[in-house]
């Protein structure tokens, strides 16, 4: 049987965002957020979608498979969990990440000043140095004010045994 040395993920995820709630991204705590995720979790979205990216890199399914939101026992889950879970199933499968891009749509708060730190938080959680996550940020352009989706490509190898 063949086995790949490289394997490419995709993931993507979005959250409505309603006022009175802490918006997180990537582990990292948004200071002075007006709005924050509507979620069954903490509402993560860069956390979600990198997971997702790990999992569809070795056809894995997706979150919602491992963390139904129809689970009580998921409510307000700090994402770092989810993300962990996914590491430990990707590494069972002998792989481990090796990069990360993603890409952060959101209108406001302006994220720019937050990029290293959301770097390397993901780097830190991903056990990779901060040269390689990529980090982007976008705006809709007005589209969807209360809106924050992120999409995420992460490129796996395989670990030698």
């Amino acid at each position: 049987m063949f086995t790949m040395l490289y394997r490419i993920g995709y993931g993507e995820d979005a959250h409505r965002l309603e006022a009175g709630r802490p918006l997180t991204l990537g582990g990292v705590v948004i200071p002075d957020s007006p709005l924050g995720a509507v979620a069954h979790s903490d509402g993560d979205a860069v956390l979600h979608a990198v997971a997702d990216a790990l999992l569809s890199g070795l056809a894995l399914g997706d979150i919602g498979q491992y963390f139904p939101d129809t689970d009580p026992a998921h409510k307000n889950m700090d994402s770092r969990i989810i993300l962990q879970h996914t590491l430990d199933l990707i590494r069972q499968k002998g792989y481990a990440p090796v990069n990360v891009a993603l890409v952060v749509t959101l209108d406001r708060p302006k994220l720019g000043p937050l990029r290293a730190e959301i770097s390397r938080s993901v780097a830190q959680l991903l056990g990779l140095p901060e040269t390689e996550v990529g980090v982007s940020f976008k705006t809709s352009e007005g589209l969807a004010l209360q809106h924050v989706q992120t999409r995420v490509t992460v490129l796996l190898e395989r670990i030698p045994s």
